[in-house]
């Protein structure tokens, strides 16, 4: 499986896991408090930013009853139409540039994802390194035949999808020449729990699609995303704000900066824990072998003394011979005087 690049950052098992904060709508219609989040992002030392780039208008119609509004008590959004949701949520267009030329500045990588073919056109004229496709819009095989087509990596969400669904996303990106395609594992609830991640799927997904994997992750904490790297997971995407009390439309399952720096320390150690299938002593570890218990002479002792479970003790260190010859030894005479504080060699029999 080759390793996928966007721009100076590698995706891939050989690489530590690539990062993205999710900025959604958490800027609060403010664009100094969407650079104040860049900023706070490249300092949590993440490797890119990620915005969404659609208009209430192209997401939904304005209507403020039946299905267009959203009454379910469990919702974080209960109480809102949908329009007005994504007019309260939405990334003004005219921000893109500025947003992206921060990033840059700040020397983490931005791009962002498109929920229909206008936006994929207006993201072109930016030209975004890379897409993202979320997990409502896996399905819309346009929108995914029209971003495969500019041939730039894409990271796509796979909440709720099927095997057969994704095998029709997967198959459509290829065809339209998208090489370069990361699967993430998504629960799409929000916030998501640990018991309802499943994040066992991601090596599945690696083999099932041939491809590079990760997690876009709803739950709070850093522990489902750290266990997804020792999974395989090759990217990590988890919404950000500067504070959850401060409020946003997705503030109450995303991480503040401190918690952000922590994921990004934490799923690289988690990287770098893997290593390979090791046994025996490390080269690190071999002065530690002198700790392990082996056969020392505990009382002083004359020659044609026996040996006794009395005189004949495992101890720490390890420089007598090793405790499975203990058997061996008693009952049996030594031919020379012994101290105590000895190590058992075969000589002293």
């Amino acid at each position: 499986m080759k390793e996928i690049r966007i721009q100076n950052r590698i995706i891939g098992s050989g690489h530590k896991p690539f990062i993205i904060a999710e900025m959604s709508g958490n800027h609060n219609q403010s664009l100094e408090r969407a650079l104040q989040l860049i900023e706070a992002a490249a300092k949590s030392g993440v490797d890119a930013l990620k915005i969404q780039t659609y208009t209430a208008e192209t997401m939904t119609l304005d209507i403020d009853e039946r299905e267009f509004f959203i009454n379910d008590p469990s919702s974080l959004w209960q109480g809102k139409s949908l329009y007005s949701l994504y007019e309260e949520a939405y990334t003004p267009w005219e921000w893109h540039e500025t947003i992206f030329e921060r990033c840059k500045e700040l020397g983490i990588i931005a791009f962002s994802t498109p929920f229909d073919e206008s936006a994929v056109d207006f993201l072109e004229g930016l030209n975004v390194p890379c897409y993202k496709i979320a997990s409502f819009e896996n399905t819309d095989l346009s929108l995914i035949r029209k971003v495969a087509k500019t041939g730039k990596p894409i990271i796509v969400s796979t909440g709720m999808s099927t095997v057969s669904e994704l095998d029709e996303m997967v198959r459509a990106l290829r065809e339209y020449g998208c090489d370069d395609v990361v699967l993430l594992k998504c629960t799409s609830t929000y916030p998501a729990t640990p018991e309802n991640s499943n994040i066992l799927t991601i090596p599945h997904l690696k083999q099932l699609f041939d491809c590079e994997v990760g997690l876009s992750d709803h739950t709070l904490g850093i522990g489902v995303s750290v266990a997804a790297t020792a999974l395989g997971a090759s990217v990590i995407e988890k919404h950000f704000t500067l504070s959850r009390a401060e409020g946003g439309v997705d503030s109450a399952f995303s991480l503040e900066p401190e918690e952000m720096r922590l994921l990004v320390s934490e799923t690289e150690k988690a990287w770098l824990s893997l290593g390979k299938v090791q046994y025996g002593p490390l080269t690190v570890e071999k002065t530690s072998l002198t700790h392990r218990r082996s056969l020392y002479i505990s009382k002083d002792m004359k020659a044609g003394d026996t040996l006794t479970k009395e005189n004949l003790r495992s101890i720490r260190p390890g420089l007598g011979l090793p405790v499975k010859y203990l058997d061996v030894f008693l009952g049996k005479s030594i031919k020379v005087d012994a101290k105590k504080g000895t190590p058992m060699s075969w000589d002293l029999l």
